[in-house]
């Protein structure tokens, strides 16, 4: 049990359902559950019904990438929720508060604190500022196509590394649960994936995104109320059979019982979270589906609602499961160890208190949600790929508006192949290794330079260029030096850079670096961007026209 508390692995398992060092300890394939066949084949139909309906109105590349802009702010809110609402957040908190207790809430502050200061300082300059994508918003006034090349290229990274992690996931899951070859299972995903957004585009998206999010929600509630009908509604019960279970007393409701008091460990774990969310390329995609700026704030704020409402839910569901599972021998296996490792706990308390019928529901719903994650990241993917990386090398205005489109399904087609050729090629690698590569670059490269060039007058096409440049390659050369890498993959003895994640180091060094060359920067063409800035700032706070 113990190799279950590495703390990346955890971390991956929150954000991409991973076969962590626990679930390859005493994991087994579950029986096929019909209930639950029966309700995922019932999720793909109606999802398959609204594709179907959402390619009639997908006729163009807005309404491709980014619905036209037509999308409310409730749904794009719930959608948001919906990306974030994930499976491996489900799972993968609930299966690390059962092992540490309270520390486990780290995952969900960060994200909670990252919603509230991008409804302040990003959601209302970068609704108003670009049309499909974060690299619209970055250039906005820096003339030289290497600076949309660059964001292109880390935007598109993280989101292969992000995908890839889900793609495993999603395959793990539906192997573990439904007794599918891996293989199979990962050709399965890709294929709906790639019909979801191939036909149905942003539009399609959204809506799956959306019965996710309800379906995941009810099933926590679910679970959350059954948990609470044990103690007779009592929180404080909860807490001190929890307590009295684990192995670590009263201190499994404080922290310090996964990261210690390593403020370093805290501190770089909660940065990644907090700000990585910042510099997902395929999140802030979605502030453009809404008509205005105004309708980009206010789905911020329901999808914080919505969030803090799930994470709430997980605290309970978490507690109940140490109270409830710990010593429940039939979910253990014949080493002792939990049947599936910490994936499963949540499912092994829906079985406990719902029997195979919620048991059934959640592993679904489970998969349903990935399914829905997968589909948002392969949009901006074809994106990053269609509008932005071929875009600099054409001239959009000189191509019609079909040709765009079908440019952009056939960067859906083509991010659809290599997720499905990386999720079999990782099958067998600790993704937490992926996953720290996507948000570390999120927040050491893509936030900064987007802050900077929302407030910052002085930037310049050169200073972001060799200060990304510094801070993309220092950031992949840490996650190389991090046990993650160093220590998991290539068998050395220790690590050389000891902390999880680099951020704590490479956020600030981003901030650095691209203030530092952008200063220095006298040429003519950084002239002209500076004297830009004063009438990008009017239409960011005003917007265009």
């Amino acid at each position: 049990m113990k190799s279950a508390l590495r703390p990346l692995a955890f971390l991956a398992c929150h954000l991409s359902l991973t076969s962590t060092a626990s679930a390859s300890q005493g994991a087994a394939s579950q029986a096929s559950n019909p209930f639950a066949i029966a309700i995922f084949l019932a999720f793909v139909v109606t999802t398959m019904l609204v594709t179907r309906w959402a390619a009639k109105k997908t006729t163009s590349k807005a309404s491709f990438l980014v619905a036209g802009g037509a999308i409310k702010p409730w749904q794009n809110g719930l959608a948001i929720a919906g990306d974030f609402m994930s499976a491996a957040t489900f799972l993968g908190i609930t299966g690390l508060m059962f092992f540490v207790g309270f520390d486990a809430y780290i995952l969900a502050f960060g994200v909670l604190i990252g919603w509230p200061i991008m409804l302040m300082l990003i959601a209302e300059r970068f609704r108003n500022l670009g049309r499909f994508t974060l690299v619209d918003v970055i250039s906005y006034r820096l003339r030289m196509p290497a600076v949309r090349l660059l964001i292109a290229c880390s935007s598109l990274a993280v989101i292969l590394f992000y995908l890839i992690g889900q793609m495993v996931g999603a395959g793990k899951l539906i192997e573990l649960l439904f007794g599918i070859d891996y293989v199979y299972s990962v050709i399965a995903v890709s294929s709906l994936m790639m019909i979801y957004v191939l036909f149905g585009g942003m539009l399609a998206t959204t809506w799956i995104q959306m019965i996710k999010a309800v379906l995941l929600m009810a099933g926590g509630i679910a679970l959350a109320l059954l948990v609470f009908a044990e103690f007779n509604f009592s929180l404080n019960a909860i807490f001190a059979e929890a307590a009295a279970k684990h192995g670590n007393g009263d201190a499994v409701l404080s922290p310090g019982g996964w990261l210690k008091s390593d403020i370093l460990s805290v501190g770089t774990v909660a940065l990644t979270l907090c700000f990585g969310i910042m510099g997902l390329p395929h999140v802030l995609m979605r502030f453009f589906t809404v008509k205005d700026a105004a309708d980009a704030r206010n789905s911020v704020a329901i999808a914080t609602l919505i969030m803090a409402l799930f994470y709430i839910l997980i605290l309970f569901i978490g507690f109940g499961a140490i109270a409830l599972i710990t010593g429940e021998t039939r979910f253990e296996g014949s080493d002792g160890e939990i049947v599936g490792g910490s994936n499963m706990i949540a499912l092994h308390l829906a079985e406990l208190l719902g029997g195979s019928a919620l048991l059934g529901f959640m592993s679904a719903v489970s998969f349903a949600t990935i399914l829905a994650v997968v589909a948002g990241l392969t949009l901006a993917g074809a994106a990053a790929i269609a509008h932005d990386i071929i875009g600099v090398m054409s001239k959009d205005a000189e191509i019609s508006d079909k040709v765009q489109l079908n440019r952009s399904r056939w960067a859906t087609a083509v991010i659809a192949l290599v997720s499905l050729g990386c999720g079999i090629l990782f099958e067998n690698q600790n993704i937490a290794v992926v996953t720290a590569i996507a948000l570390a670059l999120a927040a050491s490269v893509n936030f900064p330079i987007l802050l900077m060039a929302l407030y910052w007058g002085g930037l310049t096409s050169r200073g972001v260029l060799i200060g990304g440049w510094i801070t993309l390659l220092t950031s992949v050369i840490l996650v190389i030096l991090s046990d993650s890498v160093w220590v998991q993959l290539l068998g050395n003895p220790t690590a050389l850079f000891p902390y999880p994640y680099p951020t704590i180091f490479t956020l600030p060094l981003g901030f650095i670096t691209v203030w530092l060359f952008s200063s220095i920067d006298t040429s003519a063409a950084s002239k002209e961007e500076r004297a830009l800035f004063e009438s990008q700032s009017v239409i960011a706070e005003l917007g265009q026209g």
